[in-house]
């Protein structure tokens, strides 16, 4: 006979082993969605990747599966929010590869700011999107180190 204690061992394993086979699963099925060649995509995923058509098949899996996903995103955004991302992926796309390294560092920079920073320079951004164009050329001659990237939004 079975004791109880042993039945919940047995069980907690079973549960344990397919969660753990379930995230396989998934993994497996992301995998192969990250080696999908553009032809392969959906029209609606090539629709809003369409930025990135003439670079899909050469994007690393990784960066492949991050477009998937705002791909599948993007029919629940706003149109607003759907206007800013077509904005950056066009942006992206016409970026060189030291750019877009450029842009990958300053991301994980201000990804690791405290709070107080961030809200911080996204003041100063917003004060800098309200300036009239003459006064931010004014300020990217003056000070072409701080304000590189203001272009890109």
């Amino acid at each position: 006979m079975v004791s109880f204690k042993n039945r919940l061992k047995v069980t907690g394993i079973l549960l344990l082993g397919l969660m753990l086979g379930g995230l396989l699963l998934s993994n497996i099925a992301l995998a192969a969605d990250a080696d999908l060649t553009w032809a392969q995509l959906s029209s609606e995923q090539r629709q809003v990747l369409n930025p990135l058509a003439s670079e899909w098949d050469t994007l690393r899996p990784w960066q492949r599966e991050r477009m998937l996903d705002i791909a599948r995103d993007y029919p629940k955004m706003n149109p607003t929010k759907q206007d800013l991302v077509q904005k950056r992926l066009t942006n992206w796309s016409r970026m060189t590869p030291y750019e877009r390294e450029n842009a990958r560092k300053k991301h994980q920079q201000f990804q690791s700011l405290s709070a107080d920073k961030k809200i911080e320079l996204r003041k100063k951004w917003m004060q800098y999107q309200g300036l009239s164009e003459a006064e931010r050329a004014k300020l990217r001659s003056e000070s072409p180190d701080t304000y590189t990237d203001a272009d890109l939004n």
